[in-house]
């Protein structure tokens, strides 16, 4: 089933704000980073400045993404 609704950007920017930080990202960085991931500005649309700072955040997202994977197959592998 496919939903549609609304989520207003103020939201949006909760969530993008939750997720870098649980994953490793600065809060003031975090905070800026997920007000311009949800203005829903394309890349074109952003200063250069604001361009590395996505890219930066978004780069230590994904290392503290994949440190929690690893961690949690490591704690599924030893639970066994």
């Amino acid at each position: 089933m496919k939903g549609n609704f609304f989520i207003s950007q103020q939201e949006k920017e909760r969530l993008f704000h939750t997720q870098l930080v649980k994953y490793g990202v600065k809060f003031e960085k975090a905070a800026k980073v997920a007000k311009i991931l949800a203005s829903g500005q394309s890349e074109e649309e952003l200063t250069e400045e604001e361009q590395r700072l996505v890219k930066e955040a978004c780069q230590q997202w994904l290392k503290g993404h994949k440190r929690h994977k690893q961690l949690v197959s490591l704690f599924e592998y030893v639970k066994r």
